[in-house]
């Protein structure tokens, strides 16, 4: 009944290593700050809550993220660079090209990827995808030629991702407040 404010940072999956640790131990789930970060947490939870204004907020949790990166956790080359060809094809890219690409098996791949990144380069690639997708949808593109512009097989398809990644439909993901707040999730390079 309240009104509420929030600070989203969108973090891409290489630098999430780097700032937050290890990824796959946070998989599908939902923590708070603190069991990532312990007492700092804390603390800059009460430096954003005091700021009077979002330069403030904004510069206090640049400070925060700067503090915590570790280019030492930082993935390896190759997992980041498979995270940037991933984006750079909008997530219509094989595992198999991926892995001819930085000279690894796809078993390679799809184990260093996943302890590193936190998800396989399959699921990653999925999700890139479905993020264009769903952008498309926001600015008003009908749903058959947002799945051919994505690389879905049909509308059907389209719409089976939208309703695993959201419980929700295309229709409905397309008018959702979240898209509205940036151009896509993970720019490209």
């Amino acid at each position: 009944t309240g009104r509420i404010a929030c600070l989203q940072i969108r973090l891409s999956p290489p630098l999430a290593v780097a700032v937050l640790g290890t990824s796959a131990d946070l998989t599908g789930t939902v923590v708070s700050l603190e069991d990532v970060w312990g007492r700092d947490a804390e603390r800059t939870e009460d430096r954003l809550r005091a700021a009077g204004t979002w330069d403030e907020r904004f510069a206090i949790a640049a400070d925060a993220l700067g503090r915590r990166l570790d280019v030492r956790r930082s993935p390896d080359p190759e997992v980041a660079a498979v995270w940037e060809l991933i984006l750079t094809g909008r997530g219509r890219v094989g595992v198999d090209s991926l892995a001819n690409e930085v000279g690894w098996s796809r078993k390679r791949l799809w184990s260093r990827f996943r302890s590193q990144i936190g998800l396989a380069p399959k699921h990653a690639a999925r999700l890139v995808r479905f993020d264009h997708a769903a952008h498309l949808l926001a600015a008003g593109r009908p749903a058959a030629e947002v799945a051919a512009l994505s690389g879905y097989a049909d509308q059907a398809h389209l719409h089976r991702e939208v309703k695993t990644f959201t419980g929700a439909t295309p229709t409905a993901v397309a008018a959702a407040p979240w898209l509205a707040i940036d151009d896509l999730a993970w720019p490209t390079p």
